[in-house]
């Protein structure tokens, strides 16, 4: 998104062949931006700020990440746009990313409750200082990139730290950037340009291997140039606190992320509970961690994950369902869940609830089930992950 608005042309390798990032391809390209694709390396020519009005609506298929930051950028174009999405998209709240960008000038529409397809007619914006009332990456992300667009400076003020990708990301591409706590401030007119990159392994995908090596006695896997970005590596404190034993080696920075290779060998799991703000930065991994919670000496509880119920299933409930299927005795609450300890799981049909995360989770639960384990809707893991299965058969047969 950030190269289609800048100027010249971005060139990327170890480009994530997932479902999600082809439908933010698809979307820049509509805008005009021109796209060469040959498998994970990527060509984009930017088009500086003002992109082409799109023929159709964009679709951003399973992406709330595509659909929310994307909005941000409509919002300061001079051209109205749709966005659209799959069923699971579909039900997601937007009016969290509606209301900072109506507040800037933009005119958005979106189904009845907020809900998307969203239609934004652009235009001048103005700076807003908007304090986020719901922790969110994404909408932090949104503001920022409107905010580029807009007449001032816009703050954005959020109530714990989410991850910072998008910051680190506009000032790599040239843009000024401020971070006092947990206030964020861009500039408006400020020009991007492009830049060369090799993407680093996504923590969040790499975090179901490292779980899985975490259960097995006599596991030593190493997983090289994996994001190590600090608001993104908490798995590796919990994994660590749970006594799964972890070096973190060959330490780099690339446009202000660092990278390195992660090692982790087998020891006793304890158990352990996630709440406030470590919740935050674990949401994507928290999945894995319910999975592999009965597993452990302990248990682990997950509090504060309300946001959870959001995503492209409610996964407290569809995480509670499964483990249930499978033997497991589990606490739900509104805002997570507690899963004792001590547990062995059986096999049994789970439904991954079209949750690519969730396909992920119980394919590491039903590693150390004592009987076989299907599960449905399990081509979900297209979204972020085609190679999952096949990967996760290659470090488990070795």
């Amino acid at each position: 998104m950030l190269v289609a608005i800048a100027s010249g042309t971005s060139a990327f390798h170890n480009f994530c062949t997932g479902d999600d990032c082809g439908s933010t391809i698809r979307c820049v390209d509509q805008l005009g931006a021109k796209v060469l694709r040959t498998g994970e390396s990527l060509r984009i020519e930017g088009r500086g700020p003002e992109l082409q009005a799109p023929a159709s609506a964009l679709d951003c298929g399973n992406s709330g990440s595509t659909m929310r930051m994307l909005a941000g950028i409509l919002a300061g174009q001079h051209f109205a746009g749709e966005l659209i999405g799959d069923s699971s998209l579909s039900r997601r709240p937007m009016a969290r990313v509606i209301d900072p960008l109506s507040r800037m000038g933009a005119h958005v529409r979106a189904a009845k409750g907020g809900f998307p397809p969203l239609q934004i007619e652009g235009g001048a914006l103005r700076a807003i200082e908007y304090s986020v009332p719901v922790a969110s990456a994404q909408v932090k992300s949104a503001i920022l990139l409107a905010g580029l667009f807009a007449r001032g400076t816009t703050v954005v003020e959020e109530p714990i730290r989410t991850r910072d990708h998008s910051e680190l990301a506009l000032r790599a591409f040239g843009a000024e950037v401020q971070r006092s706590k947990n206030r964020i401030t861009i500039a408006g007119g400020q020009k991007l340009h492009a830049i060369e990159a090799a993407i680093p392994g996504d923590i969040s995908s790499a975090a179901f291997f490292l779980c899985a090596a975490a259960l097995f006695p006599g596991s030593n896997l190493v997983i090289e140039g994996v994001l190590l970005n600090p608001t993104r590596a908490a798995l590796l404190d919990v994994l660590s606190g749970l006594g799964a034993r972890i070096s973190v080696i060959n330490l780099g920075e690339q446009h202000g992320e660092l990278l390195g290779t992660v090692k982790i060998e087998h020891r006793t799991l304890r158990g352990a509970k996630i709440s406030g703000a470590q919740t935050a930065s674990l949401i994507d991994e928290l999945p894995v961690l319910a999975a592999i919670a009965p597993y452990t000496q302990d248990g682990i509880e997950i509090r504060d994950a309300r946001e959870l119920r959001v995503k492209e299933s409610d996964r407290i409930a569809t995480l509670a369902k499964n483990l249930r299927a499978m033997g497991a005795s589990v606490e739900e609450f509104e805002d997570g869940l507690r899963v004792p300890g001590n547990q062995q799981l059986h096999g049994a049909d789970v439904d991954a609830s079209g949750d690519h995360r969730i396909a992920m989770a119980f394919a590491v639960a039903a590693l150390k089930a004592s009987s076989e384990t299907r599960i449905h809707g399990e081509e979900s893991v297209t979204i972020s992950f085609p190679l999952f299965f096949a990967m996760l058969d290659g470090v488990t047969d070795r």
